[in-house]
C-alpha cells in the first residue's frame, strides 16, 4: 500500500529551485532519503510533514490530499515528525513532554501514559522520563526528539538527521528501532550517514540538484559501489557517488537505476 505519494512537486525558496518535479511513491518500510547539502532533502520533508507548502505539484498522504484542509488536519493526526530542529519546553520533564506532544496529536487521554512511557523506553530514556529536558545530554535530547515522534505510533513517520548527537552505540540501538518501526509504517529518514541507510533502510532516495537521481535499494547501491573505484571506505558510499555523478553526467530528471 503506497503511504506517500507525491507527483510534480515544486519548492521554490526565493530565487531557489528547492525541488523540481520530484515524484515518489512510498509504501511501507524504512526509505532513506540521501543527497548533498542543498539537495532539497529538508524542503521534501516539511513539504511531508505539512508544516511548508508547494509551490506546485500534489501530495498525498495515508490516502487524503494534504491540500485539503480537512485531509491534511485528519493526516496530522496519523503523522510523526523530527525536524533538525526541534523546539521543546526545557522546564518540562521528558514525561510532560511527550504527553504534551501526545495531547496535540490527540491520542485517547486514556490511553497517554502508556504510550508516553512505550516511547520513551524505546528510545532508551525510561530511567531519566522525570528529569527536566533542560538537563539532558544534547543526544538524549534528540532521543526525546524521536520519543515524541513515534507516541501516537503514526502511519507516516518523518526524521530529519535523527542520529545527530548520538554517539555509536545509541545510532546502532536507534537502527533496530527503525527496522521495527518500518514493519508497520512508512518511515522517511533523511540523513548524511550512508551507513545508517545500509544498516537499517529497505529504499533509498537519492536528491541531487532537487531532483530525484537515484532509486533502489541500499544493496543495489552497494553494488553499484562495487564495480567502480571511486572515492568511498565502503562500496554503498562509492555507490552513492558514483550514482551522483551518473545523474549530473546524464543532465536529465530521470533518476539513475
Amino acid at each position: 500500500m503506497t503511504s506517500i505519494r507525491v507527483t510534480g512537486l515544486r519548492v521554490r525558496h526565493r530565487r531557489t529551485l528547492a525541488l523540481d518535479s520530484v515524484d515518489l511513491d512510498l509504501g511501507t518500510g524504512v526509505h532513506g532519503l540521501l543527497g548533498p547539502n542543498g539537495a532539497g532533502k529538508t524542503s521534501l520533508i516539511r513539504v511531508l510533514a505539512t508544516v511548508a507548502r508547494p509551490d506546485a505539484g500534489r501530495v498525498e498522504l495515508l490516502g487524503e490530499d494534504v491540500a485539503d484542509h480537512r485531509g491534511r488536519t485528519g493526516v496530522r493526526r496519523r503523522l510523526g515528525y523530527l525536524p533538525q530542529e526541534f523546539g521543546y519546553y526545557p522546564g518540562f520533564t521528558v514525561r510532560e513532554f511527550v504527553a504534551y506532544v501526545a495531547w496535540l496529536k490527540e491520542v485517547p487521554a486514556a490511553g497517554v501514559p502508556a504510550a508516553v512511557e512505550r516511547a520513551v523506553a524505546r528510545v532508551g530514556l525510561a530511567d531519566r522520563i522525570d528529569a527536566k529536558v533542560r538537563t539532558l545530554s544534547g543526544g538524549m535530547v534528540r532521543r526525546v526528539g524521536i520519543a515524541q515522534a513515534i507516541v501516537n505510533d503514526p502511519g507516516v513517520l518523518l526524521l530529519d538527521e535523527p542520529t545527530a548527537g548520538l554517539d555509536p552505540e545509541q545510532r546502532v540501538e536507534f537502527r533496530e528501532l527503525l527496522r521495527e518501526l518500518g514493519g508497520t509504517a512508512t518511515v522517511v529518514v533523511s540523513t548524511h550517514l550512508v551507513e545508517d541507510v545500509a544498516a537499517a533502510c529497505t529504499e533509498v532516495t537519492l536528491l541531487a540538484g532537487g531532483r530525484v537521481a537515484y532509486r533502489g535499494t541500499p544493496g543495489e547501491l552497494t553494488r553499484l559501489g562495487a564495480d567502480t573505484d571511486g572515492p568511498g571506505d565502503h562500496p554503498i558510499e562509492r555507490g552513492y557517488t558514483a550514482a551522483l555523478r551518473a545523474h549530473r553526467a546524464h543532465g536529465t530528471r530521470e533518476a539513475v537505476r
